[in-house]
């Protein structure tokens, strides 16, 4: 049944109408649409497709529940920071989970990432850590940390070393051509072409030069 706000042709109603048309808000619109009679088909493809979510959604779920690095907000910050540079922003959730079924479809192996955290060492320097959960054990080998003055100008690269985690430690002389005390960057760490888990990219991070 259509709830009306005020006279149905005026402001706006909610719900069906008999089963001729549907009203509804959309993005600060009231719109109305046919009535479609639901479906859900179960093609091979669309079944492969609803797989993928259900593992990936899964595979957050597991990250969030980790004891030691478990998926946090600086994580989904970082999820939702790389969200933000596509042309249709998108939430965390959603970026996280369109990462996921690309490297799929790709053939590639999806990562999820978790706890990036960056130390200073001594003046000057600096270490990152990120740690992967993986679909199976060993799917990413090698990749690049990327960093920029912006989210979306990533122009320095430095090859990481993966282990459990991926990480850097960039020592003072490292740091100094690209690096200034005191400034905000941004990075982001992305396995490298070719390799088994090309395409599965972290969120982008932030931190302050020392």
């Amino acid at each position: 049944m259509a709830k009306l706000k005020a006279p149905l042709m005026s402001l706006g109603a909610s719900g069906a109408l008999g089963k001729a048309l549907v009203f509804f808000p959309w993005k600060g619109i009231d719109a109305v649409r046919e009535y479609v009679i639901p479906s859900n088909p179960k093609t091979a493809l669309q079944t492969t497709q609803r797989g993928y979510l259900t593992a990936c959604v899964a595979q957050i779920h597991a990250a969030q529940a980790l004891a030691a690095h478990p998926l946090d907000e600086l994580d989904t910050s970082a999820y939702a920071r790389l969200g933000g540079t596509r042309k249709t922003p998108r939430t965390w959730f959603n970026e996280m989970v369109k990462l996921w079924i690309d490297c799929k479809i790709l053939a590639d192996k999806p990562v999820v990432y978790t706890d990036g955290t960056v130390t200073t060492a001594t003046v000057g320097a600096i270490d990152i850590e990120l740690y992967q959960l993986e679909e199976t054990a060993d799917d990413l080998v090698a990749g690049k940390f990327y960093f920029g003055s912006s989210k979306t100008n990533l122009i320095h690269s430095v090859a990481a070393t993966v282990t459990p985690h991926v990480s850097v430690a960039l020592a003072a002389e490292d740091c100094a051509a690209f690096l200034t005390a005191g400034v905000k960057y941004y990075f982001q760490f992305r396995p490298d072409v070719a390799d088994d888990a090309e395409g599965a990219n972290s969120g982008i991070y932030t931190f302050v030069g020392a």
